[in-house]
């Protein structure tokens, strides 16, 4: 041990202690920075989880890494015994011919009726899934996001939806912000 070590021992744990609430403040703000919302992107009230459960087809998406190559893309939604919801993507990738899936857990941000949850696929990592535009009627289609206008999802419940309410979509992520050019329309086709 130095004799400035051996001088100063409580100078030593303060800068340790300095140190580790630093990289912990840095660790929380990197974790609460992937459940944000986007500026402009509110999500609906009046949401009912159990009307959104069950199977939806990927209608259009902007491309990541997670997704991409895949088409006929679904993406069902279930109660967990812990009172999240199970999210078990599937998708269909044409090079690899084989059918991909990942299962994750979401959870509400905030009050249930909301249409705000944290989504994980991968450990103590949650990313946003903001449903912003909802047909509260009969759940038919949906518009979500993530923590940033990088992710944008057409959601519907059948494996197509019409032309005006697939413009009225695009219309409204495009002013909310989100580069609509860029949207991949999902091929689905069932006979696999």
């Amino acid at each position: 041990m130095s004799d400035c070590a051996r001088a100063h021992p409580d100078h030593w744990a303060l800068e340790i202690e300095m140190l580790l609430r630093r990289i912990l403040a840095l660790l929380l703000l990197f974790l609460s920075g992937c459940v944000g919302i986007p500026e402009n992107v509110t999500p609906v009230s009046n949401f009912n989880l159990e009307k959104y459960l069950g199977k939806w087809y990927e209608i259009a998406r902007l491309d990541h890494s997670f997704e991409r190559g895949l088409t006929r893309v679904t993406a069902d939604y279930s109660l967990r015994e812990d009172g999240g919801v199970r999210v078990l993507n599937r998708g269909y990738s044409e090079k690899e011919v084989k059918w991909k899936e990942v299962e994750g857990k979401a959870y509400f941000v905030n009050q249930p009726d909301q249409g705000y949850l944290k989504v994980s696929f991968f450990g103590p990592f949650y990313g946003s899934y903001i449903i912003f535009e909802l047909d509260h009627e009969g759940y038919q289609y949906s518009l979500v996001c993530g923590p940033d206008k990088s992710y944008l999802w057409i959601l519907a419940r059948g494996t197509e939806i019409g032309d005006d309410l697939k413009k009225v979509l695009i219309e409204r992520g495009a002013t909310l912000g989100f580069d609509t050019s860029k949207l991949i329309f999902n091929v689905i086709n069932l006979r696999l």
